[in-house]
């Protein structure tokens, strides 16, 4: 019988002998799963060395080039002495072919959740963001997507309604709800103007930074990709909006050390937190065949979720039409 999904071909067995395929190493048959889903990541014991971490790319999302161009990224960041964390180079090269799959090894490392209430933290946090966009601001990505005002919102908007993911009797409520806040996400993008495009981390949210006792391990560019520099810097700010705004001057506090910021991009942080939202539910639609998803996310297809998913987009209906958060 066929694979449901490609991933099911990545039992323990075929995971090692890649993994030793690409180093050239023994495994000492030690595999832990770790916590992805959008690709696949392994923890691999080595008998002679420290434990290397093997990333498997979900076949058909990026392509090659893409993958390349993060790589070369955080090649880029780490050779400023930013702590990324890059792959390791496999016979000269970061991206390696494997057992039909395409895949790349990373160093070990460990750390602990991220600090995220602590201000003191936050800014020295905000001194390596801003290291990242004085690299970043310095090139472009020819292959890797850019942010934009709508087009990914309308994309999955779309994917859900075609796809008849919603309970019928929620859809015409989601279809103009959405149709608003797409209109609403424009108009804030029109008040921010024309703001630079940078390259960015874009994923930068607090389960992808490890602290320890000397900074910082800042893990998973896999989003990578071209917009504003506020989609690096949102994800940190919790709570209320007077929290926000105190966790907002933390960070700017040590990002504006090496990098200027453009209050404008504050008019972006409601719309980018909109698209998010939208994305992710369009995005457990589009991995719904993938036996991991149904596991992991199985309130998915409940009523309940999509109502409370309707709520809290009205929620950021809302949040659009506030002004922006303020800085000093």
């Amino acid at each position: 019988m066929a694979s449901q999904h490609p991933f099911d071909a990545l039992d323990p067995a075929t995971v090692l002998d890649a993994v030793e395929a690409a180093a050239g190493v023994r495994s000492d048959g030690r595999l832990l799963g770790l916590n992805s889903y959008e690709n696949r990541v392994y923890m691999v014991g080595v008998e002679e060395g420290p434990a290397v971490i093997a990333k498997f790319y979900r076949p058909g999302r990026w392509s090659d080039a893409q993958i390349s161009e993060e790589h070369a990224f955080s090649e880029e960041l780490a050779a400023a002495e930013i702590p990324v964390v890059p792959p390791q180079r496999c016979h000269g090269q970061t991206l390696v072919y494997s057992h039909g799959f395409r895949m790349a090894l990373y160093p070990m490392r460990g750390g602990r959740m991220l600090e995220a209430d602590d201000q003191a933290v936050l800014r020295r946090l905000g001194t390596y963001i801003g290291r990242i966009h004085a690299v970043g601001a310095a090139g472009r990505f020819e292959h890797r997507p850019a942010l934009d005002a709508g087009d990914h919102g309308r994309q999955a908007r779309d994917r859900l309604l075609e796809g008849n993911w919603l309970p019928p009797h929620l859809e015409e409520a989601y279809a103009t709800l959405t149709d608003d806040l797409l209109e609403a996400v424009g108009a804030c993008w029109e008040r921010a103007g024309a703001v630079a495009q940078i390259r960015l981390h874009s994923d930068f949210h607090p389960g992808n930074v490890l602290q320890t006792e000397d900074g910082f391990h800042l893990v998973d560019l896999d989003d990578a990709c071209f917009g504003p520099a506020i989609q690096d810097l949102w994800m940190l700010l919790p709570g209320e909006r007077a929290e926000r705004e105190a966790y907002l001057d933390a960070v700017l506090a040590g990002y504006r050390t090496f990098c200027d910021f453009d209050p404008r991009e504050l008019h972006l942080v409601e719309p980018l937190r909109t698209l998010r939202l939208m994305r992710h539910a369009a995005w457990l639609a589009e991995r719904w065949a993938d036996p991991a998803f149904p596991r992991a996310f199985p309130w998915f297809e409940a009523s309940r979720y999509w109502e409370e998913h309707l709520l809290a987009l009205r929620e950021q209906l809302a949040a659009l039409a506030e002004p922006p958060l303020s800085m000093r």
